[in-house]
């Protein structure tokens, strides 16, 4: 493969990483926080509704969780591709 092809396959990995992170984030911050609460509110967790539970701590959870996956699938990216650190 050529250096341009590989760095294009490269930078396609990359993004469509990027994409996936941020599906998830708009589906956790927006979706199970705002859009699906009325639907979660029957459920408890801690004491509150589901709904209420990703609004406050789940969402902040998610994103944590989100950049140590991140970082993770970059390194393997980068190894696979011979540009890690």
């Amino acid at each position: 493969m050529s250096d341009r092809q590989s760095s294009n396959a490269y930078w396609r990995a990359n993004i469509r990483t990027i994409w996936i992170c941020i599906a998830i984030w708009a589906f956790v911050s927006y979706g199970c926080a705002i859009l699906f609460r009325p639907l979660l509110s029957g459920i408890k967790i801690g004491g509150t509704d589901l709904g209420f539970w990703f609004a406050q701590q789940g969402s902040i959870i998610t994103f944590v969780i989100l950049i140590f996956a991140y970082a993770w699938r970059m390194n393997r990216l980068d190894r696979e591709h011979g540009v890690e650190e």
